[in-house]
């Protein structure tokens, strides 16, 4: 079970260290086309967003793997997990859709609770 649990969290940290060096290295103005909800975004907020992601997708790892404080490992899992409930909110208020954002909030969800029971 606990390979399952290291896949899924590696797999959900690449979506997310994807997504945070992308927000937070790109000028939000070339993100617009792509991603027309941070038009309702600052270019801080944009670029906080992409840090968060960033170190989100660190601690699923990181801790996890090096042994080192390995409780920030479901700590990160439940702080994206935030982060997607906020993404849930802005595309609910834009009338966007809402699955990709739903998929990736229960996968940190389910990681967080994962490495609560067996890490």
């Amino acid at each position: 079970m606990i390979i399952a649990l290291w896949i899924v969290t590696v797999l959900l940290a690449l979506v997310f260290l994807a997504a945070g060096v992308t927000k937070s290295a790109t000028p939000r103005e070339k993100l617009l086309p792509k991603m027309a909800y941070m038009e309702d975004l600052s270019d801080g907020q944009a670029r906080a967003v992409g840090i968060l992601e960033f170190l989100g997708a660190l601690g699923l790892v990181l801790p996890a793997a090096t042994g080192i404080l390995p409780w920030l490992t479901p700590v990160a899992a439940f702080a994206l997990a935030v982060t997607m409930g906020a993404a849930i909110a802005l595309h609910v208020k834009r009338k966007e859709p809402v699955v990709p954002a739903v998929v990736l909030g229960v996968l940190a969800l389910v990681v967080g609770i994962g490495w609560v029971v067996l890490g």
